[in-house]
């Protein structure tokens, strides 16, 4: 009877524990039904087994209970005929089948409750693994969702990535751009510089006429006095 141990431990367990510990709840889950069907078929061999004991027990005993009355019926037809004797012999036998009709009465019983707690269980199995077999497709579909919703998940996180990555590189643009605006406006200004420099050196011989003829003239000046 090690498998109505078994299926006492089958119906003590939680499936949703089962999942909990798993890493693929859809693998785990058919797996638990396989076990299921597996245990539902040494649970139909145990309870055949029990329900033919508890008919040939039921046989016994009625074969013993027909042997009793016919007893009962010759004693009565000995004793009409006259003969006690015989009826004596048969009523001897009667009481023989009444002790083995005890014993096997009880036997019956016990055969018979036997039976009836095994198909009580094994009724109780097959209920239990048709719920759950409904229970099934539902769970499926959760494991299903929450697979692709990860997807969803990774694809957002490499998305966000990007974003970071885009937003990087404008930094660095930015700083691209600002680092050319200043060397270019660093140029100009040495430009500048540059340009101002050769303007006062022009400067200095564009005036060297003018003072040249100052010169001139101040000579005549002074000769026309004498001086």
């Amino acid at each position: 009877m090690g498998v109505l141990t078994r299926f006492k431990d089958i119906m003590a367990s939680n499936i949703n524990a089962l999942l909990d510990k798993c890493e693929d709840p859809e693998k785990m889950i058919d797996q638990y039904m396989r076990n299921l069907e597996s245990d539902l078929g040494k649970v139909k061999a145990e309870t055949a087994s029990v329900m033919a004991e508890e008919t040939r027990a039921k046989r016994e005993l009625d074969e013993c209970n027909e042997q009793i009355a016919k007893m009962q019926s010759y004693a009565e037809k000995a004793l009409v005929a006259g003969n006690e004797s015989d009826a004596r012999t048969f009523l001897e036998k009667k009481q023989q089948l009444a002790n083995t009709q005890a014993a096997l009465q009880q036997s019956y019983t016990i055969a018979a409750d036997n039976a009836a707690k095994m198909r009580q269980m094994h009724d109780k199995l097959v209920k239990d693994i048709q719920s759950l077999e409904a229970r099934k497709a539902s769970i499926k579909a959760k494991v299903a969702a929450a697979k692709a919703q990860e997807r969803i998940n990774k694809v957002g996180s490499s998305a966000i990535g990007a974003n970071n990555s885009m937003e990087a590189f404008n930094r660095m643009e930015a700083k691209a751009n600002k680092m050319l605006d200043e060397a270019n406006a660093m140029s100009e200004l040495n430009q500048s510089q540059a340009d101002s420099d050769v303007d006062s050196l022009a400067a200095k011989y564009d005036s060297a006429p003018q003072d040249a003829a100052v010169d001139d003239e101040l000579a005549a000046l002074k000769a026309k006095m004498g001086l």
